[in-house]
């Protein structure tokens, strides 16, 4: 029977290994960002828009359908709770605020961490285990700069967007919820959602989803750079890809909660 103790202990140094290791290659994805274009080796153009395409676009319809049902289920959940208070019109306030502030970053990145995560990891995966980046080393083309630095730009400027389109399609679906269901005004659910939304609300959620959106791609890109053991490998590191992933957007999520709740007090 293993130590327990030395079990702890080696999981702990490997997650610190880990930890480092992705550490070293976000400060290599944003020394290429940055100085790419001063050196002429910046990642092309085509393939930055067409990972935005497959990130942002192709992400729309399963965005929308997750943030507008979650925004049905809190105004018919915060209904029942409210209409015994006489506030039933407050389900307005309470599903534009939840939704902006944590819902709509947090279900958008766990919705991406699993489409888009898995796949970069499944794609960059599969070119090692081929050899096509020992091709590119070959070649003299750094990976980073080519496979990662796309997927980290897409991802950092396209969840953001899809972080307010969520709000949006959140905050409608509590409309329909409110105006059919539960009988309030039309009017008055919009002046009750612009009295009690402000702009913070909705820029807390777009400073998360940027957040997210680093974890997301270095996550992916780390585990599918480090992929071994053929295609059974790729599927392993995939799912631990998208498992971390999960894991580090809620532990973050969490951690930005606390700052921007503590630095109101």
């Amino acid at each position: 029977m293993k130590n327990p103790v030395a079990v702890i202990g080696s999981i702990v140094l490997g997650a610190g290994t880990t930890a480092v290791q992705i550490l070293s290659l976000f400060i290599q994805t944003v020394y290429w960002t940055i100085t790419g274009p001063f050196k002429r080796k910046f990642a092309k153009s085509e393939s930055i828009f067409d990972q935005m395409v497959f990130t942002g676009v192709k992400s729309i319809v399963i965005v929308f359908f997750v943030a507008f049902f979650t925004g049905i289920v809190i105004a018919m959940q915060s209904a029942y709770q409210l209409s015994r208070l006489g506030a039933t019109v407050y389900v307005a306030a309470l599903v534009a605020v939840s939704v902006a502030r944590e819902l709509g970053p947090v279900l958008t990145a766990l919705v991406i961490a699993g489409r888009i995560g898995a796949a970069i990891t499944a794609e960059i995966g599969t070119m090692v285990v081929t050899e096509q980046v020992e091709a590119l080393n070959t070649l003299a083309l750094n990976p980073i700069r080519f496979l990662v630095v796309p997927r980290f730009l897409a991802l950092l400027v396209m969840l953001p967007c899809l972080t307010v389109f969520s709000d949006i399609a959140g905050i409608f679906g509590g409309y329909l919820v409110g105006v059919f269901n539960l009988h309030i005004n039309p009017s008055l659910y919009w002046s009750t959602t612009y009295r009690f939304l402000e702009a913070k609300d909705v820029l807390t959620g777009v400073y998360k989803s940027v957040v997210f959106g680093i974890i997301i791609s270095m996550v992916g890109c780390y585990q599918g750079l480090n992929t071994k053991g053929g295609a059974e490998g790729v599927g392993k590191y995939t799912t631990v890809s998208v498992v971390a992933s999960f894991i580090l957007v809620i532990v973050a999520d969490c951690i930005m909660t606390a700052i921007f709740y503590f630095s109101k007090m």
